[in-house]
């Protein structure tokens, strides 16, 4: 999937940005609500700047550096977000709090990027299956509704915010029409029946 999206996943009774193509974390987020549980069990504000120029920090960054070309973009101005790499993400949040750990290392090994890529990619088939059985009258239109009528059916408002089994459900009914496109005749079918073994499955 090439295209970057902003997630907003929930955390601790918040949210915390996270870029799908690149998987970079919003350290902007991550402070804020570490500051708002800090001050909750009576300790001073989490200093990121500080933290960023300890030798422990410095020395992590030039590590992960080895093997990935960036790991940190440095928001600039008032409402400007700090984007992490995943590793530096847990290395900042058992900073801010050791309570931290567990609820982040549960929160990174989830699959939500997994099934948001898979459905990109399942989708980009489906919609050449489609593309060959129906043609090219009308066939954008076709796929905005099929689009919104896939998203009704897995009760989603916005895929965004989406849980991770809607995600999955979505990748599956994508793979299923694009099978069942293939060797049924009948597209409509294909479609009626995609969504109904994928509904089954799920």
């Amino acid at each position: 999937m090439k295209t970057e999206v902003i997630l907003k996943r929930p955390f601790m009774g918040s949210e915390i940005k996270q870029k799908s193509k690149t998987g970079f974390f919003s350290a902007t987020d991550l402070v804020k609500i570490g500051n708002i549980k800090r001050k909750q069990i009576g300790l001073n504000s989490f200093n990121f700047s500080a933290y960023l120029k300890t030798k422990a920090t410095k020395e992590f960054i030039e590590e992960l550096q080895k093997e990935n070309e960036n790991v940190i973009i440095l928001g600039r101005g008032r409402n400007a977000q700090t984007w992490v790499h995943p590793l530096l993400f847990i290395d900042i949040a058992l900073n801010l709090n050791p309570k931290f750990k567990v609820e982040v290392y549960k929160w990174l090994y989830d699959e939500l990027l997994k099934y948001r890529n898979n459905s990109g990619e399942s989708y980009k088939k489906m919609v050449g299956a489609l593309y060959e059985k129906t043609g090219k009258i009308d066939f954008h239109k076709k796929i905005s509704k099929l689009a919104l009528h896939i998203k009704k059916e897995c009760n989603v408002d916005d895929w965004n915010t989406a849980p991770e089994n809607k995600l999955k459900l979505r990748d599956k009914i994508h793979e299923n029409i694009y099978l069942l496109t293939n060797v049924l005749n009948s597209p409509k079918e294909a479609i009626r029946l995609g969504i109904l073994n994928a509904k089954n499955e799920i």
